[in-house]
């Protein structure tokens, strides 16, 4: 497996050892409108006790970190404040932080958010603008120390297709070379982040799987995954549940678990570190299963 700039990744308490075996990211979305159904605001209630009770059901089967995410990023989506936002995030991220021992992701473009989130407890910042959005966020990262995922994205309106059974996809977007032109954008957002004191060791990239690609670059991506992370990062990697397996099999979100099951493991044979999952106790038992055949020699 590639090389990477740095080995490790320590994070407060926790060290996350890159190549040794995959990592689970558990999706807690605060929102009512989900692509993928799962969004904790959607019936009302005591949402804030239901998304303790996921994080607890994440945790107990095998999540290694909880991503909490306060604002729909499915294609069509409408933006929302910074303060509608925290009045989700916020909530939530101070149960978890005080009851369950797991570092913590803010999924979050917007620097308020991210300041607030840091502030209460999260140590990761997962912006899906790669830090173009917002380019103050950075400095609230680095301020923080916190680790930072930088995530490709060419989502736009323009591109946007919403069907009813299988939800929205991006068609038509203009790329001249689809890897080359990842690589090199990913690699403008490492820019920003050494520009705001972040240094490499706290630096993760996404490829950005859903966002503004195409079914077929989507697919061309998950396959070439290992030539993002040649550029030396390690690589967070999120194909759950996710329009190119909807549109490939054609099947609507709630029935996308064995295609995701096969994404993952790809996606993990072509250099994932991370894993960013709705369907934890699934997902943790492939990544298992994948890493003990691909992974053998670093787990001894």
């Amino acid at each position: 497996m590639q090389k990477l700039k740095s080995d490790r990744l320590q994070i407060g308490k926790w060290t996350f050892e890159w190549g040794r075996r995959t990592y689970i990211m558990g999706i807690l979305n605060v929102t009512p409108d989900s692509f993928s159904g799962d969004g904790l605001l959607k019936n009302g209630g005591d949402w804030v006790a239901l998304a303790l009770q996921q994080a607890r059901r994440f945790v107990a089967a095998g999540a290694d970190i909880l991503d909490i995410g306060g604002e729909s990023t499915r294609p069509g989506s409408q933006p929302i404040s910074a303060d509608a936002e925290l009045e989700h995030v916020l909530p939530v991220l101070h149960a978890i932080a005080k009851e369950l021992d797991v570092p913590i992701s803010i999924d979050t473009y917007k620097a308020p958010v991210a300041e607030a989130a840091l502030q209460a407890g999260a140590c990761i910042v997962n912006d899906v603008w790669g830090f173009h959005a917002d380019p103050t966020i950075a400095e609230v990262a680095a301020r923080h120390q916190a680790a930072v995922i930088l995530m490709h994205n060419r989502s736009s309106w323009a591109h946007a297709e919403i069907k009813e059974k299988l939800g929205g996809r991006y068609v038509g977007v203009p790329y001249e070379n689809l890897i080359a032109d990842i690589q090199r954008e990913l690699l403008e957002s490492v820019a920003l982040a050494h520009a705001a004191g972040i240094p490499d060791e706290r630096i993760i990239l996404d490829a950005g799987i859903g966002f503004g690609k195409s079914t077929e670059q989507n697919l061309e991506l998950v396959d070439r995954l290992n030539e993002i992370r040649a550029l030396g990062y390690p690589i967070l990697y999120g194909p759950s549940r996710k329009s190119f397996i909807g549109y490939t099999l054609d099947l609507p979100p709630d029935q996308r678990l064995e295609g995701t099951a096969a994404a993952v493991a790809v996606g993990i044979v072509r250099g994932a570190d991370i894993v960013r999952v709705h369907d934890v106790e699934a997902m943790t038992r492939v990544a298992r299963m994948t890493d003990a055949i691909v992974r053998r020699s670093a787990a001894r």
